[in-house]
């Protein structure tokens, strides 16, 4: 396989130093710059990365080639100690025959480099993160001026789903992005332009190495589409089994609070950590305390600007959950000051997942770290939100309550006298209400509990002494 199929590697314990790069094209506006380079360094910190410095271009599009202009490429030297300059490409094998130009080219890289020479306590970065998607020949010069490993944001996002994919299925979905993503960037090693010679007899012009990396890369694509399209049919089986059953998915932005939130519904061990893309892999649960109907919840994977569309595109079957739920809990992280373009971003989302029209309650989350101005404004840009913290249990009952009215009728409050003798019932009204208080007396037990009309009907029913 060819030498670009790896990714950087790093010593146990040691955290690599990165520099951002971003070019605020035409159109972009200094706040959008600035959250995406935010978001950017999340991303790093995720992965094991410490940002120590940014570097922003204004410029009408990318340098072609390189991104950067002359200048910049010198300053992005200073931060990882390489050369600064792109040198002339030379074929795999093939010498330079002018000696004078090479030792031109030779005295230029070396006036940049001393041009670009740090101060000896001076932190070095190892990594260049670039916030935008670069072409397999833009990320190999950077490589080359910066003389430091080079990822653009795909393959930082990719790495992250890497890290994080726990089942079979998201190990699966995230191999074959990352395939997709590596095939176009693979190249001839120096000894690489050999021909493998094919056909009966060895006749025939045969294939590069390049050519076989890439035909292996189309082959182990095409087996796990297969591999995935079992496991996705054992999905949509279960799918179909829970049909009947109202569901409810939790879609949004990555670190939005949405694992937090399905905590606190279903009162289980979801996996929660204040990382982007904690989360990869679909958990449905049952709402609790129990309702009659069952009501089920999914947590999805979050999105996030710029989401790669291999990705999303492997993760169709994941991301299907949302869209045959019966009711979308979009979460928003309320405190997140770029929160509006999140919200975009998950909308442009649904939309390709042709779930935009389906019932949706927007949640603003995490609204315990907003201040009382914030909260007035949120309250005029989003009237019809619903104002919550998965922390605070009041929240998560006010909201528990309105998803059972939706689906099981309103709620009743009522109170019930339960003899001695049906003291079985106690267990079933734990079971299917909740209760608000529970007192004893002589006669038995009073409860007071909160229920739908139809199961607080059915209660009484199992009271009745027997005709």
């Amino acid at each position: 396989m060819a030498d670009d199929t790896r990714w950087p590697t790093f010593r146990a314990g040691e955290q690599p130093r990165a520099v951002v790069v971003a070019v605020q094209t035409r159109g972009v506006d200094d706040g959008e710059v600035e959250s995406s380079i935010a978001e950017l360094e999340r991303l790093a910190k995720t992965l094991g990365l410490a940002p120590i410095g940014r570097i922003t271009q204004r410029r009408p599009t990318l340098a072609p080639g390189v991104v950067l202009g002359e200048g910049k490429l010198r300053e992005l030297a200073t931060w990882t100690g390489g050369p600064g300059v792109v040198a002339p490409y030379q074929k795999p094998g093939h010498a330079a025959h002018d000696d004078e130009g090479d030792d031109a080219d030779d005295a230029a890289e070396a006036a940049a480099v001393a041009s670009t020479e740090l101060a000896p306590d001076a932190p070095r970065a190892t990594v260049v993160l670039v916030d935008h998607d670069l072409s397999p020949t833009q990320q190999r010069n950077l490589e080359k001026a910066s003389g430091v490993d080079v990822l653009d944001r795909t393959s930082v996002i990719l790495e992250i789903f890497q890290r994080h994919a726990k089942t079979r299925e998201a190990m699966l979905q995230v191999e074959i992005a990352r395939l997709k993503y590596l095939a176009p960037r693979l190249r001839e090693s120096s000894g690489g332009a050999d021909r493998v010679r094919g056909g009966v007899g060895g006749k025939g012009a045969g294939e590069t190495s390049l050519e076989l990396d890439r035909r292996r890369i189309r082959d182990r694509i095409a087996e796990l589409n297969h591999e995935l399209a079992q496991i996705e049919g054992d999905a949509d089986i279960r799918r179909h089994r829970r049909s009947d059953l109202p569901t409810v998915a939790l879609v949004g932005y990555t670190n939005a609070g949405k694992s937090s939130l399905m905590r606190a519904l279903t009162t289980t061990d979801v996996y929660i950590a204040d990382k982007l893309f904690a989360t990869l892999d679909t958990t449905v649960r049952r709402l609790q305390p129990p309702t009659e109907p069952p009501i089920l919840v999914t947590d999805t994977v979050g999105f996030i600007k710029k989401l790669p569309h291999d990705l999303v595109a492997s993760f169709r079957s994941t991301l299907d959950e949302a869209r045959d739920a019966d009711l979308l809990l979009h979460v928003i992280d309320a405190s997140d000051p770029a929160h509006a373009d999140q919200l975009a971003v998950t909308r442009e989302v649904l939309g390709e997942l042709g779930a935009r029209e389906m019932p949706t309650w927007l949640l603003l989350n995490k609204i315990d770290r907003v201040d009382a101005a914030g909260r007035a404004l949120l309250a005029e840009r989003y009237p019809d939100a619903l104002r919550l913290s998965a922390k605070l249990p009041a929240d998560v009952a006010a909201l528990r309550d309105k998803m059972i009215e939706l689906f099981a009728g309103a709620l009743e409050e009522v109170e019930l006298d339960v003899p001695w003798a049906a003291q079985r019932v106690i267990h079933s009204i734990h079971e299917r209400a909740t209760v608000l208080a529970e007192a004893h007396h002589d006669a038995g037990t009073r409860v007071r509990l909160r229920a739908p009309a139809r199961v607080v009907a059915a209660l009484r029913a199992e009271l009745e002494p027997p005709a």
